[in-house]
């Protein structure tokens, strides 16, 4: 989840979906209350982290931070050296994520069908949209860090992406980079609050409208694959935090349109080939959960 959510286009949310842990990951958060600090402050610690189910929380961040610490940089570096190959592997990844998705869908009524289109077109608009000038006033910045951490946690939206479209990916980078902890702790407040209560709102989903809310996660996947789509032309260039030169936004064109626009080879072969180690990842990863589930009942 912590090497998906540094690349502007892939989602830590689905990570998670692929890996299983989606849900358990929505309740966790959810449980995360006025009341679990009651419990908390009455000095019973061992009711405190069962009711945060502390175990499995601490191995996600532990995961996601160890991910941002070690595999940002490498990633990064990856996308810049391999690109073609890198978004093919995400695009075998998301491709073959809607299907396990569909696969927990129970009923197929007419309000998920329009809940699957509704989230492709969604999640594509969100992919062609340009690029906002924003202010840089706290209150934006906490907005920022409300809207990054919903993306974050829904499969098929970036939270990084996001943070591009609204003009305060690079910003944000810096902030972090020149440790600017007032802008840094308005932002980790925003991602707080926009958490814990966005997760009330999916747990509901999840609990009462599952099928058309499956539905609907599934659509932002199968939309978001514009966005890591292997070819693409770029159409705006940014500074990063070293004052280089990279790719800000961009647009999918054709393999056969590859060498004439970018100058670069397509390697469609490698593509491929990469496209399905993605894929078989996932069903490795898929059959992997359904053999510890059987083992723990």
């Amino acid at each position: 989840m912590g090497t998906a959510d540094v690349i502007p286009g892939v989602s830590g949310g689905t990570i998670a979906f692929i890996t299983g842990i989606y849900d358990e990951l929505v309740n966790s958060i959810r449980a995360v209350n006025f009341s679990l600090f009651k419990i908390l402050l009455t000095g019973n610690f061992s009711a405190f982290w069962k009711q945060l189910n502390g175990n499995f929380l601490i191995s996600v961040l532990a995961g996601i931070a160890t991910s941002l610490i070690t595999l940002a940089g490498l990633m990064s570096w990856l996308l810049v050296k391999y690109p073609i190959q890198v978004w093919s592997f995400f695009f075998g990844l998301i491709l073959i994520s809607a299907p396990l998705i569909f696969k927990e869908i129970k009923s197929w009524a007419t309000s998920v069908y329009i809940s699957l289109i509704a989230g492709v077109m969604i999640a594509y608009a969100i992919t062609v949209l340009s690029p906002a000038e924003t202010p840089e006033s706290l209150w934006f910045i906490f907005l920022c860090g409300v809207l990054a951490i919903c993306a974050m946690i829904l499969p098929g939206i970036s939270g990084a992406f996001i943070l591009l479209l609204i003009g305060k990916y690079q910003f944000m980078i810096s902030a972090l980079i020149t440790v600017n902890l007032p802008v840094i702790l308005v932002f980790v407040s925003g991602c707080v609050i926009g958490l814990t209560s966005f997760s009330h709102v999916l747990n509901w989903m999840l609990t009462k409208h599952r099928d058309i809310t499956l539905g609907l996660l599934a659509g932002f996947m199968l939309g978001s694959l514009n966005k890591v789509w292997p070819w693409k032309e770029i159409t705006e260039w940014r500074l990063n935090h070293a004052g280089e030169k990279v790719a800000a936004f961009d647009r999918s064109i054709m393999p056969w349109n590859y060498t004439e626009l970018t100058g670069g080879q397509p390697l469609v072969l490698q593509a491929v080939l990469f496209c399905l180690l993605g894929i078989m990842c996932v069903v490795v990863l898929e059959k992997g959960a359904e053999m510890i589930k059987r083992r723990e009942h």
